[in-house]
């Protein structure tokens, strides 16, 4: 029941075989394709993303950067959970929030969100809106992983969490997340409403999209913009859904591959990234961290069970927990408000042109300040 400080420490032979295997890369046949990406990852970017990890790439420092916050374990439902826990400034007595990352990402997602949050003074913000965090990594992430335990479902994080907060102390809290995390939150508020004080999403699919056809009435009432979210919505489910289904039935013959190839793992990860953000939109240094949680933890597999676990547990609407939520739509997300309001009380919806997936990398100035003004008046 105990929580222990915790130190990222990589043994230098695992460094060593990383080298190693980028140094003996077989990037192998590509497609002759103009477009570059039509069949998945191009093969010119990934070569020269491999070069910048052999070459230039310096996890020691990132390591280092890492290290320059609190970190802990502590074990919850059975199983270790990885966290930071970074206390605001203590001018006003700052909200905590409990930050929940998405697939592919990890906890490095919200490196440049820190700051700003617990130290608004510094960052352009007021001393009000300061806030105490703590980022698990979610179970079968990182360094929450890899798991022998199976069944881990959106609403059992949610309930760990909830033991998690009640267990350093916190009566009232908020939460935020995207993607995994934009079902975790809300689900956080489902399982401990008496605790949850409001919960904010961005990159929110499930809960917040259409589940299933899409009837007339529904669709005579969606606004251009809406519209225009449908139909990418059914893009991807025609042009971007195979990662989905591999994942959601066979995550761990892809596992092995994605355990043993450093490179594979970079391109599983990369492609998404490339697809969900644009080009570029996340610098190389942060991506290549956020590769290496995975693989040097072992985590391809069972990061990706929990896509096998939400296809297998049933999913329907639920009644909205009365729980006050935020919903931020960057450019490149697909949430669509009269769906999401089946399942949730919205008190706050903004819709951002810029951004994209992983906004708390992309943008974080606008994704602080959404989460500042959602969360001011529920103090």
């Amino acid at each position: 029941m105990s929580v222990t400080p915790f130190r990222i420490a990589v043994p230098e032979p695992v460094l060593e075989r990383i080298w190693h295997k980028l140094a003996d890369t077989r990037i192998g046949y590509a497609p002759d394709d103009d477009e570059g990406w039509r069949y998945g990852m191009d093969a010119r970017y990934l070569a020269e993303l491999v070069d910048y990890w052999r070459t230039r790439y310096d996890w020691r420092a990132e390591e280092a950067r890492l290290n320059a916050r609190p970190q802990f374990m502590a074990e919850v439902d059975g199983i270790p959970i990885h966290f930071y826990h970074i206390r605001g400034d203590e001018v006003r007595r700052p909200l905590p929030i409990l930050l929940t990352h998405g697939w592919p990402g990890s906890v490095v997602e919200f490196l440049r969100v820190i700051g700003p949050l617990t130290d608004p003074v510094r960052h352009g913000g007021a001393a009000g809106d300061a806030f105490d965090l703590v980022i698990p990594s979610v179970p079968g992430f990182g360094f929450s992983g890899p798991l022998a335990d199976t069944g881990w479902v959106s609403k059992r994080v949610a309930r760990a969490w909830a033991e998690l907060m009640r267990r350093l102390g916190y009566q009232r809290y908020g939460a935020q997340g995207g993607d995994l995390g934009a079902w975790v939150s809300p689900d956080l508020g489902r399982v401990d409403p008496e605790h949850v004080a409001g919960v904010h999403v961005n990159a929110a699919t499930v809960g917040f999209i259409p589940l299933g056809p899409t009837t007339d009435e529904d669709l005579v009432a969606l606004s251009d913009v809406e519209k225009q979210r449908l139909a990418e919505i059914e893009h991807f489910r025609t042009e971007e859904w195979g990662y989905n289904l591999l994942q959601s039935t066979r995550p761990e013959t892809l596992a092995y591959a994605l355990g043993d190839s450093p490179v594979g793992q970079l391109a599983w990860i990369a492609e998404k990234f490339r697809s969900w953000t644009g080009a570029e939109a996340v610098d190389r240094d942060h991506l290549l961290t956020n590769v290496m949680l995975y693989w040097l933890t072992g985590t391809a597999g069972t990061a990706a069970d929990f896509y096998y676990e939400a296809a297998h547990s049933g999913w329907e609407f639920p009644a909205p927990s009365g729980v006050p939520t935020g919903v931020a739509t960057f450019g490149r997300d697909v949430s669509i408000r009269r769906f999401a309001e089946r399942s949730n009380v919205i008190t706050q919806w903004t819709d951002y042109d810029e951004g994209g997936h992983f906004a708390a990398m992309e943008a974080p100035g606008l994704l602080v300040e959404d989460i500042r003004t959602f969360f001011r008046p529920l103090r």
